[in-house]
């Protein structure tokens, strides 16, 4: 309990710090390192309780693609062409994405579990996950981070998994 009391405010506090320096124009690279910072939340945690394990990587990876495919379903509907993602804004969706998903459905996730069991996992998770972008997202867009947050999760859940979510969540936010 007294690990899930800490890491909530932290990962919220981290992920909305970011979003404030995202929204106030800072330099690229301090949002990538808030990003990164996500990833120390996970300290002290096994792989195994992170869903980092290696066996049946190939099918982790392709549960990602298959993840990413999901989440992109609604931009390809209305998709008319997209420009080209400028490296450094590559490089930030990328680290941002893989700190996210250490964060929310690695670390935290973990924490909710040993509390709360699965259900309490991945709605917390997934909550938390949609609050933590009240300052990068429109309001109209919440529900759909909320509603990613809920898929993630489900997964990390059913397959154990984290690699498919870090892939699903670094292809979307790369597309998007």
């Amino acid at each position: 309990m007294l690990r899930l009391a800490v890491l909530t405010p932290a990962v919220l506090g981290l992920e909305l710090a970011r979003g404030l320096l995202e929204r106030a124009g800072a330099p690229l690279i301090w949002p990538i390192l808030l990003g990164a910072t996500l990833c120390l939340v996970a300290i002290g945690w096994s792989p195994q309780a992170l869903g980092l394990e290696r066996s049946r990587l190939g099918l982790r990876l392709l549960g990602g693609l298959a993840l990413g495919a999901v989440l992109l379903l609604p931009a390809a509907v209305r998709w008319q062409g997209a420009p080209v993602l400028p490296v450094p804004l590559a490089a930030a969706a990328i680290v941002i994405s893989i700190g996210e998903e250490v964060a929310f459905r690695g670390a935290l996730y973990a924490a909710l579990h040993a509390v709360g069991g699965a259900p309490a996992a991945i709605v917390g998770s997934a909550v938390i996950f949609a609050l933590g972008h009240v300052l990068t997202h429109p309001p109209s867009y919440l529900f759909a981070v909320l509603a990613a947050g809920l898929l993630l999760a489900g997964w990390r859940w059913a397959c154990r998994d984290l690699v498919g979510p870090v892939v699903g969540h670094t292809l979307a936010d790369l597309a998007l």
